[in-house]
C-alpha cells in the first residue's frame, strides 16, 4: 500500500456547519474587504487534497476588484449577490450559479456590485489553507 492510500484510509468523513467555523477577515485597501470561513482544510480538519470555504466579498469604493495570486488553482461558485471577477486583467460579470476556474499563478480578484456582498464558495487544490501563499501587488 502506498503512503497516500494509507493516509486516505486514516481519514474519516467530515460534516461541519458553517456557523461553527471561525470567521476570518481582511479589511485593507490592497486586499479588499472580505470575510470567510474555511470549512475543509488539512490543518483544521481530518482531510487532504482540497481546501474549501465560504467568503463574503464587499464592494470596493472604486468598483475594481482587489487582485492577488497564489500557486494553486482555485474555483469560485457564486452563491448570492452580484459582482465582478477580474482574471489576468479582464473583467467578467458574476451572478448566482456561476462557476469560475482560476489557474494557479494568475492575478485574480472579485468584488460585489451593489449593496449586498458577493457570497461565494471557494475551493483550492491544496491540502490546507496554510499551503496557500497569497501574493498582492505592490501598493
Amino acid at each position: 500500500m502506498c503512503r497516500q492510500e494509507a493516509r486516505a484510509l486514516s481519514l474519516s468523513p467530515l460534516i461541519r456547519n458553517e456557523a461553527e467555523v471561525e470567521l476570518e477577515a481582511w479589511d485593507d485597501p490592497v486586499k479588499g474587504r472580505v470575510t470567510w470561513r474555511t470549512l475543509v482544510s488539512g490543518d483544521r480538519t481530518p482531510s487532504s487534497g482540497l481546501t474549501q470555504g465560504v467568503a463574503d466579498v464587499e464592494a470596493t469604493e472604486d468598483g475594481a476588484p482587489r487582485v492577488h495570486r497564489h500557486r494553486q488553482a482555485e474555483t469560485y461558485y457564486i452563491l448570492s449577490g452580484r459582482g465582478v471577477m477580474r482574471i489576468a486583467g479582464v473583467d467578467y460579470p458574476l451572478s448566482p450559479g456561476d462557476v469560475v476556474f482560476i489557474p494557479g499563478g494568475v492575478w485574480h480578484g472579485a468584488c460585489a456590485v451593489g449593496d449586498a456582498p458577493l457570497r461565494l464558495l471557494y475551493t483550492f487544490a491544496a491540502d490546507s489553507f496554510t499551503d496557500v501563499v497569497y501574493e498582492f501587488p505592490e501598493s
